[in-house]
């Protein structure tokens, strides 16, 4: 997919799956330590597929540049909005969804408006920095109209404390929640040994089931 930046025209990679009789698609971003082929992503898209749904799971532009730390918001964001654009003509609707960093940008493409999308799946997102609750990243989220669904992990450090994050998801015009009992950021459970992909893989059901009631 092709995206204009600032530096000029940077392509990023992208895997596409298209499910016989799909009746929506799901844009899907990494989170910012990962790219769009770790198999937490990798193994969410999969189960998503199976639901009926068409995926796209994309790179923003500062892993397709080889980096490892994320360039700034703007790139980000306009990498979101050229998904989109990529996505119209696959089987609608279309809805965004981004693992901690990779939703944030979505919700941040959303809130600047003109985001063409259904609504929006945020998988664990980050709140603040693990432990600096004073840096919250929500005042954005108000402006936002669409559909939201957090999925979040219980222990998740990133939306401690909870009344904290239960305050931000008020504040939104059309927001849920679905929690996992006693998973962190990383969907991991303490004492439960599970590969990344099949974590991924078990968010799929509560998220297709919330995009097919919308």
């Amino acid at each position: 997919m092709p995206v204009e930046l600032p530096s000029g025209s940077v392509d990023l990679p992208a895997a596409v799956g298209v499910p016989e009789g799909a009746w929506a698609t799901l844009a899907i971003a990494h989170g910012a330590g990962a790219g769009k082929d770790h198999p937490f992503l990798v193994g969410f898209a999969a189960a998503v597929r199976e639901a009926g749904i068409a995926t796209v799971r994309f790179d923003f532009p500062y892993v397709a540049a080889g980096r490892r730390l994320p360039g700034p918001a703007a790139h980000a964001v306009t990498a979101w909005r050229a998904v989109v654009d990529f996505a119209a003509g696959l089987p609608g609707p279309l809805w965004a969804a981004g693992k901690s960093y990779g939703g944030r940008m979505a919700s941040v493409a959303a809130a600047e408006g003109g985001f063409d999308v259904a609504g929006l799946v945020y998988l664990a997102y980050p709140l603040h920095p693990p432990g600096r609750p004073e840096k919250p990243r929500a005042d954005h989220l108000p402006a936002i109209g669409h559909p939201q669904l957090f999925v979040s992990g219980e222990n998740d450090p990133f939306i401690q404390p909870r009344a904290q994050f239960d305050e931000a998801v008020a504040s939104c015009q059309d927001a849920t929640v679905t929690w996992v009992p006693g998973a962190v950021h990383g969907f991991e459970v303490k004492g439960s040994r599970r590969p990344a992909d099949e974590i991924g893989a078990a968010l799929a059901d509560p998220v297709a089931r919330f995009i097919r009631a919308r």
